[in-house]
């Protein structure tokens, strides 16, 4: 269950405008995400998009450390969230709005709390 493969990456240009244009939104400290449900069941519960943003960081190499932290902390803690939305499918965009490089533990702290948020908002009536 702690992979992540293809099949949970969000690659279509089309879904992603989508979610961009009529996707709900969460924000945190350091993050955005932004998300829709999909209109049919998917192969995955859940596909995902994770950018960092150019304006902020502008050598790749901070741009790419970023994404492997947030891409390792969403891989290790995503069961959770499979498991309560387990009936529906979603697609995500994780967006790193935070201005410096966040260490691992930090990235992961948050990227738990945004997926219980998520959680909530989609079975408001589960038990957290």
């Amino acid at each position: 269950m702690q992979t992540f493969t293809k099949s949970e990456r969000l690659c279509s240009k089309v879904i992603i405008d989508k979610v961009f244009e009529t996707g709900r939104i969460i924000t945190g400290p350091s993050f955005k995400l932004i998300w829709l449900e999909a209109a049919e069941k998917e192969e995955q519960p859940a596909q995902v998009v994770i950018t960092v943003p150019k304006r902020n960081f502008k050598k790749a190499v901070d741009r790419n450390l970023l994404k492997r932290r947030i891409r390792e902390a969403y891989r290790k803690n995503k069961g959770s969230l499979y498991e309560k939305i387990s009936p529906k499918s979603i697609y995500m965009v994780l967006l790193y709005t935070g201005r410096n490089i966040a260490e691992y533990k930090e990235v992961e702290e948050k990227i738990i709390k945004l997926l219980q948020r998520l959680t909530a908002e989609i079975n408001p009536d589960a038990i957290p």
